[in-house]
This record gives structure tokens, sequence and C-alpha cells, in this order.
């Protein structure tokens, strides 16, 4: 366990602070009068206590400027692949700078969905990567701090407006979700920020369990359209592990936002 590492006494490193969760965690860091440096690929003006450094996670390029100076690390950055090979750059130049604390966002089913497959690899390698970059971080010797949370109505919304597209939707056989609303991870990111290491905590997940085609109709009834959804069933152990909820956190249904309430707000005109 480390001491409390006050937002307002130390510069902050943000990763994926351009991204989904990120920009909702840059504004609480913003609001708390922290001085936040934000790692990214592409250059940005600098706003007030808000500096941008271009470096990329995935080469290891700028990671050791942008952590320098920065006792306090919020990881939030992620993608389809490749989180693992991004946790070892970050967490090599953060033990040579000394940091004190990184806070992780991480996924519920990390540890629980099977990659050992190709199918399962092209399909879910995103689960396996995730847990890479926990391991990493965990092994790291700097204290830290890993939330897992379940799927952000944002990429769920991402997922069945790329689906609703083709006029027969094809649904994969028995899959649930529970989406949460980013901005109460944000909320929740940054109260552990302000607190000590405290390792694995309790996930996050969203207020309500639906099945994939139920998200699917709740998308296609608020944009007034209609169409013809076939059930698919998915090959493979990792396919499985979510048919049997792997990827559900039922005892962590502490979000609030719903996916009709998303919708709702996303879709207004």
């Amino acid at each position: 366990m480390t001491d409390h590492i006050k937002l307002t006494e130390t510069p902050v490193l943000l990763t994926g602070g351009t991204g989904t969760l990120g920009r909702l965690v840059l504004a609480r860091l913003r609001n708390a009068g922290s001085k936040t440096r934000v790692i990214s690929r592409h250059s940005h003006e600098n706003e007030e206590n808000v500096e941008y450094v271009e470096g990329d996670l995935a080469t290891g390029q700028g990671v050791g400027n942008a952590v320098a100076g920065c006792e306090l690390i919020i990881h939030c950055a992620g993608s389809a692949k490749g989180d693992d090979e991004k946790a070892k750059h970050l967490i090599k130049a953060a033990q040579m700078e000394g940091a004190r604390l990184v806070v992780f966002i991480s996924v519920v089913g990390a540890d629980q969905v099977p990659v050992s497959s190709v199918v399962d690899r092209a399909m879910f390698g995103y689960y396996q990567a995730k847990l890479g970059a926990e391991r990493l971080i965990a092994e790291s010797g700097i204290p830290w701090t890993t939330l897992r949370a379940t799927q952000f109505h944002d990429l769920v919304l991402t997922t069945v407006r790329g689906m609703a597209k083709m006029p027969i939707v094809p649904v994969p056989k028995g899959f649930r979700f529970q989406p949460i609303d980013a901005a109460e991870v944000a909320d929740r990111l940054i109260e552990l920020a302000a607190g000590p290491a405290l390792g694995l905590v309790p996930a996050m997940g969203g207020p309500r369990i639906y099945q994939m085609p139920d998200l699917v109709r709740g998308y296609l009834q608020a944009i007034g359209k209609k169409r013809l959804l076939v059930q698919m069933g998915l090959p493979g152990k990792a396919a499985q592990a979510v048919r049997d909820g792997a990827n559900l956190a039922p005892e962590r249904a502490v979000g609030v936002r719903t996916w009709e309430d998303f919708l709702a707000s996303e879709l207004m005109d």
C-alpha cells in the first residue's frame, strides 16, 4: 500500500486521454485542479493545466518523456489489441522514473475468458491482452490499483450501429452484456487515483444485463427502423465463456444509467 497522492500536488500522467473514457477522466482531473499530462500519438495544443506530449505506447516512442516527473499514472489507453504491449512500455518508463501509483482500467472477464485458439484470439484477444496488462502492472513493483468494468454504452452502441446497417443482422447466440456508463467509471477512477494503492478492487457493472438481440432491438426502435435478426452460434472456448456470463458482473451491478437512458440522450435530435 502507498500513501495518498494528492491530485493537486503532483503532475498526473493520463494515457488514453483523448478516448471515450479518457476525455471524461481528463475533465474530472481538470475540475479537481490537477496538472495533467496527456500522452498522445498526435499533437494537440496545450490547455490550462493540461500538457499534451507526443508518444506512442504501442512502440514505446516518447513514453519516457511523458512519464518523467509524474508520480501518478492513470492508464486508460486501450484498443482492440496490443494492450499488453502498451502496458509493458508504460511500466518500463514508470519504473525508471519512480512512479508511486498506477491506476488501471481493465475489463470484466479478463481472467475468465480463455483465449487459446486462433479463433479465440481473432475474436476475443482483447481479454487476453487486458489480462497481460494487469499482470505486468501487478508484477512491476509499483503500487497499483486495477478496476475492471463491464462494456461501456458507447462501445455497445458502436457495435450495434454497425450491425444494424445490414438488412439481416447476425447476432451471436446466447451473448449477454451489462453496459455501463463511462462517466460513472470515470468518477470511480478519480476516486481511486486520490487514494492508496488497493490492488484489484471490486468490479463495476451496469444496472441491467441484456440479451444481445434486445440491445440491437432497443437501438433499432430508438432510430425507427426494423431489421430481421438471425442468431448465430460462435465456436471456441472464449465464446462459450461469454455465453456462460464470464463478461458479466451481476453481483456488482452498481451502475445507474441504463441502456435505454443512454440511447435516449445519445440519439436525441
